[in-house]
């Protein structure tokens, strides 16, 4: 007997450690989520055939999903035949920006701080168990370092990851830390979630978090918490800067990244920034 259409897309566009299919428009949802998933993290355009490989799925099931979402706009082909984001996501992004008092507020703070100490600003969300840049500022004379609007990485990795969970209960943090925790590509950040866990803690107690080569060679970064008035860690905003910088002095640095981030829980939050404790 031949199975019906929905279960054969099913089973088709299925991963092979996926649980039970859900039917096929689910299925084919996750896959497009998981495409462009991968152009998001590798940030170039690439063909089919590569996606297919990276995401570990059939070829076809690519070939079948990446053509829909062209055909959608969602994603769009270069002169190259290499599929990359498409325009459609563009004004989805604007939409969701507009809805984000954090982003909105925060920006003006973020490149003032920037323009005031000449280097690298970022604000910096969670986005489960990893950290997103949702914004960037780059300074006046700042040197080039490895970050870009969207780039998502471990929380363990940062300072900002570790602020963003700060607030927590340490059941919980530790928990995140047990799930999310991996190496970094230099092979500094922790990974003992027990540790990752009571450093979030105290760093948003004191409002200020540091990490210097963890994530990169030679870059390190200053983060303060934006905080909600019940205590939560909002966002945070970043300072960004070769390691030598923070070596040297990086009270340069603390003040005045604390201070953009007090003035951004004010504007959000009115007597005295929202701020507990």
């Amino acid at each position: 007997m031949v199975a019906p259409l929905a279960d054969r897309r099913s089973s088709t566009l299925r991963a092979p450690d996926a649980p039970p299919p859900r039917g096929g428009r689910s299925s084919f949802i996750e896959r497009a989520l998981q495409v462009m998933d991968h152009l998001q993290a590798t940030a170039k355009p690439t063909t089919a055939y590569d996606i297919a490989r990276s995401i570990s799925a059939p070829v076809s099931t690519v070939y079948l999903v990446t053509e829909e979402l062209v055909r959608q706009r969602m994603l769009a082909r270069n002169a190259a035949g290499e599929i990359w984001l498409g325009p459609r996501l563009f004004h989805y992004g604007l939409a969701y920006a507009s809805s984000i008092d954090v982003l909105t507020v925060a920006t003006d703070q973020m490149h003032a701080l920037s323009r005031s100490i000449g280097e690298t600003v970022q604000l910096c969300g969670r986005d489960e168990d990893r950290m997103v840049v949702m914004a960037l500022a780059i300074g006046p004379g700042a040197k080039r370092v490895p970050t870009r609007i969207g780039a998502r990485v471990p929380l363990n990795w940062t300072a900002s990851g570790r602020l963003l969970v700060g607030h927590l209960p340490m059941a919980e943090r530790i928990a995140v830390f047990q799930r999310s925790a991996r190496p970094s590509p230099t092979g500094r950040a922790g990974t003992d979630a027990a540790s990752l866990a009571q450093a979030a803690g105290d760093a948003l107690a004191e409002r200020l978090a540091m990490q210097v080569g963890e994530s990169d060679f030679a870059v390190g970064c200053i983060a303060a918490p934006i905080r909600a008035a019940d205590g939560s860690c909002l966002a945070t905003i970043s300072i960004v800067v070769p390691d030598h910088k923070l070596h040297a002095d990086p009270t340069n640095f603390t003040g005045a990244v604390q201070q953009a981030a007090l003035a951004i829980e004010h504007r959000l939050g009115g007597s005295d920034g929202g701020l507990v404790g």
